[in-house]
């Protein structure tokens, strides 16, 4: 009996060869990467230019992926408004398939995911780690929200925690450099305590909510009311809270920088300064902060960025008490 004929002879069937980058020039990769990080977000970009050029190059790949992930789960381009929510679920399905494949050295036919696979291989960032930040986007794709200040602290680890390890590892810390690790995650613990405390009128509008219900449940606030004018003052007390850990997780992160060189310091501490004002403005204008988006002027960015230098300078000041959510705790909730 005649043998069945392959469509291809054996020997030319070869798997995919492993090619970091997806087979593009890291050059290409990091051009980019610079392209997106400047359109995407101007207070990043202003402290990316901290660091030295090894540094600058590799958090650019990696907010590349970042901004990418973001617009692809709400149908942004760089921001801006969202788009009409549909698929969701699956938008996050396809960017997990391809964040495990630029890991796995495969070309995605999407440059910011081949910038990811290349920042990955060299920065050592896992497909764990990876996958902690895509079950943030996940979470608001299945329209998740926030019962207790654990489940909100869980989605802050996720969308900003992670991303804060993922910058640490990408500035040389070894992953076994657990108390550096620590604070990184509490950099961006913070960075997302500012952002959900600032967005709230926006999200809101996009139907969305990050207060915990049992923040609103304490307050009286009935689910979906906390934007009326007759809960303003009750909303100013919660988003008081969310400042006050915001503060916490800044303190335990600028003490984390010491671990750092001093432009990295520098830079940490910037966006630091950066980040934290946008809280601390939110608190200054109490009932007022949602009428117009709080945001930074390129001068007062310059003022924080000069005040970093100093900062970087002096010896850090460790807080008398470190915040209650932990990277090791925060992820034991978020696999629970």
């Amino acid at each position: 009996m005649a043998r069945e004929r392959l469509l291809a002879p054996s020997r030319i069937l070869r798997t995919t060869p492993r090619q970091v980058g997806g087979g593009r020039q890291r050059e290409v990769l990091v051009e980019k990467a610079r392209e997106s990080i400047a359109r995407g977000s101007k207070s990043f970009s202003f402290a990316s230019s901290l660091f030295d050029r090894s540094t600058r190059e590799k958090v650019w790949l990696l907010y590349a992926w970042c901004r990418r992930c973001d617009d692809v789960a709400d149908g942004q381009d760089h921001g801006g408004k969202l788009s009409q929510q549909s698929n969701n679920v699956s938008r996050v399905k396809g960017i997990r398939a391809l964040t495990h494949r630029a890991l796995e050295g495969q070309p995605t036919a999407e440059i910011a995911f081949d910038a990811f696979g290349q920042v990955a291989m060299e920065a050592r960032i896992t497909q764990g780690l990876a996958d902690d930040v895509i079950d943030g986007f996940a979470l608001d794709a299945e329209e998740w929200r926030p019962r207790s200040e654990a489940d909100m602290m869980r989605y802050c680890y996720h969308v900003a925690g992670a991303v804060g390890v993922m910058m640490a590892l990408v500035m040389g810390i070894s992953p076994d450099e657990d108390e550096t690790l620590d604070r990184a995650c509490d950099l961006g613990l913070a960075f997302q305590l500012n952002n959900i405390a600032r967005d709230i009128y926006e999200d809101d509008a996009a139907g969305r909510c990050y207060l915990p219900v049992e923040w609103l449940v304490e307050e009286d606030i009935p689910p979906g009311q906390h934007m009326k004018p007759a809960y303003r003052e009750k909303l100013v007390k919660l988003v008081a809270k969310m400042l006050d850990m915001a503060e916490d997780h800044e303190a335990a992160a600028r003490y984390g920088a010491r671990n750092l060189s001093f432009r990295q310091r520098w830079a940490v501490l910037s966006a630091a300064n950066i980040y934290g004002a946008i809280g601390r403005e939110v608190r200054k204008r109490g009932g007022n902060a949602w009428d117009h988006r709080v945001h930074i002027s390129k001068a007062a960015k310059a003022r924080h960025v000069t005040r970093a230098f100093t900062q970087a300078l002096l010896p850090a000041k460790e807080p008398k008490y470190y915040p209650e959510w932990t990277r090791t705790l925060l992820q034991k909730h978020a696999k629970a």
